[in-house]
């Protein structure tokens, strides 16, 4: 069953390419606790089938990067792009993009958040495994407010200004 507006996200790890070596974070890819990340914040979500598709890097990440300022001004703590590819994939996706820090490129390689949430889109038959469905969503400490999902090749409503309009 799918995840719903006023659940708590489950827990899972996610990766993140690191570019520069922070205390607690060395260069390269990096494990986090979904729930470690959440706790306390304001998190806009954005998940899609994969980085370098089409429409994913032409307008969804493109779309949050341009509004980072007012997302921000919207109280929103961090702006994660999350997909089923891994944090080598996504780290060179975000800079391919320029997200500059604005959006975390996490990777859920496996795609267990995405089953764990129930929003997972099997591609198996098309050569892509199982991929995340297009949506976005608000977490505020992991209980999702805001939550739109994309019908099957659609891209209406996960973009960053219907997510504007909607927190």
């Amino acid at each position: 069953m799918a995840i719903k507006v006023g659940d708590r996200v489950p827990d899972a790890t996610l990766t993140e390419f690191i570019e520069t070596e922070t205390e607690g974070c060395s260069l390269g890819p990096n494990a986090f606790q979904v729930a470690d990340l959440v706790k306390g914040k304001k998190i806009l979500v954005f998940a899609l089938p994969g980085a370098f598709t089409p429409t994913c890097s032409a307008k969804h990440l493109p779309s949050y990067v341009e509004h980072f300022d007012a997302l921000k001004a919207k109280g929103v703590d961090e702006i994660w792009c999350v997909a089923v590819n891994d944090a080598f994939v996504m780290g060179a996706w975000g800079r391919e993009q320029k997200v500059g820090g604005k959006v975390r490129m996490m990777a859920d390689g496996s795609a267990k958040w995405a089953k764990a949430l129930g929003l997972e889109l099997d591609l198996v038959e098309r050569g892509m495994g199982v991929r995340s469905q297009r949506y976005a969503a608000l977490l505020d400490d992991g209980v999702v407010k805001v939550l739109h999902v994309e019908g099957p090749g659609k891209y209406e409503v996960s973009d960053a200004a219907s997510m504007l309009k909607a927190i």
